[in-house]
């Protein structure tokens, strides 16, 4: 039997998808064209399944800035910071993330992923006590695994039900640490963050935030959720990524607990992963400067949310219970929901299929992203085809518009 008889079913599952042209997992971008539109397959297609929540990829200023340091620096660092030592940038950047988060200390790391893969592994161990949202990302997931806390879920954003959990371990010795999100990277929906600092408070836990997804989204400053819902004194550990709202890759964690250093030298995916190339550093720290300096990229990307995700609720999808950047379509069946994926590629729009059970409704789902820079006329156009297709498809009873061509 081969090693890789285990995953004999999602092979299957994999091989049925693949059997479609284009393979939902297998999209290749022939050319980027700016950072809303791309060649797939010959077509000029609409991209709104990006996560490019300000349209940052393209910036000229972050280009500048990341050609500069290529010339002048490499193309990499060739090994970890504790390894090879920290570039003046690294630095920079872990300065500049405190400021802008008004905390004292910042570690960056090459993924968001490793973010939350090494701060989770690291931060509870033996004895201790991880209490996760049951909707939490594959990350925190994935760190928790890494660590030797014990795990306990708590259902997705019920602040009483993670109080029942944390009043059960009231005496039970060691460290608790709550770990939440700011919005949800599958259904777009908020934590009801107040609620749990408030829990927090009365049971004396930790309390992580992973604002990989509301970073330069929401909050007057655009600090994420904690900075919206008020309550920046109750989160200890805020982690998030470069490759959302910043356009790049990487991820760090800020916090203000005494002694933090000592993470440097105790989080393994840390100590024993290369550090970000420079060019990376260099447009990553352009980027912060621009969502400091101009606040109309986050009102646009507000606005350009709120039409894709009603637009979508008035024609009578099923999206999620809020409405922000994220706006998800959820279907019946899978089968169903290929076909609609597929026909809207077909058609120049071009955004994410997710299937179960890495969906929390165990339903499939048509997600997309809404950037910055998407112009009104790319979120219109994206509400036309959803409605033509779901009316084709059945979904849907009655429509407007011409018929589009479907795919088999």
């Amino acid at each position: 039997m081969s090693i890789l008889a285990k995953f004999s079913q999602l092979q299957q599952t994999y091989d049925q998808l693949g059997a479609l042209q284009p393979n939902p997992f297998a999209v290749t971008f022939e050319q980027i064209l700016s950072s809303t539109e791309g060649v797939i397959d010959g077509r000029r297609t609409i991209l709104l399944g990006t996560n490019n929540y300000l349209g940052l990829t393209m910036d000229a200023d972050c280009i500048a800035q990341s050609v500069q340091a290529l010339q002048q620096q490499g193309t990499g660092t060739t090994g970890s910071r504790v390894a090879n030592g920290s570039y003046a940038s690294h630095r920079a950047l872990e300065q500049d993330l405190a400021k802008f988060f008004q905390r004292q200390h910042c570690m960056v790391f090459s993924t968001g992923y490793q973010a939350n893969l090494g701060m989770l592994s690291t931060l509870v161990g033996r004895g201790d006590h991880l209490i996760l949202d049951a909707d939490s990302h594959a990350s925190i997931y994935d760190g928790a695994r890494l660590g030797h806390a014990e795990v306990i879920r708590f259902r997705h954003s019920d602040p009483d039900d993670l109080y029942k959990r944390l009043r059960r371990l009231k005496d039970t010795p060691g460290s608790k640490l709550i770990v939440v999100e700011g919005i949800y990277s599958m259904l777009g929906d908020l934590a009801p963050l107040r609620e749990i600092a408030q829990v927090k408070r009365e049971m004396g836990a930790y309390l992580m935030v992973d604002e990989a997804h509301s970073m330069g989204v929401l909050g007057e400053h655009g600090r994420g959720l904690a900075e919206a819902a008020g309550v920046e004194a109750d989160v200890d550990f805020i982690v998030g990524t470069f490759s959302k709202s910043l356009g790049s890759v990487g991820g760090f964690c800020v916090a203000d607990i005494e002694g933090f250093n000592v993470l440097r030298v105790a989080c393994r995916p840390y100590m024993f992963t290369a550090s970000l190339p420079p060019s990376i550093i260099a447009s990553t720290r352009q980027a912060l400067r621009h969502l400091e300096a101009d606040a109309t990229l986050r009102a646009r990307l507000t606005n350009n949310a709120n039409h894709l995700y009603e637009g979508l609720r008035e024609l009578g999808l099923q999206v999620g219970p809020h409405a922000s950047p994220i706006v998800s379509v959820a279907l019946e069946d899978q089968a169903l929901a290929v076909r609609f994926w597929n026909a809207l590629l077909h058609n120049g729009l071009y955004l994410n299929l997710a299937l179960p059970p890495a969906t929390p409704s165990n339903k499939p789902l048509l997600r997309a992203s809404v950037s910055a820079a998407h112009s009104r006329r790319q979120i219109d156009r994206a509400i036309q085809l959803f409605g033509e297709v779901a009316v084709q498809l059945g979904v849907l009873g009655t429509g407007s518009g011409a018929p589009i061509a479907m795919v088999a």
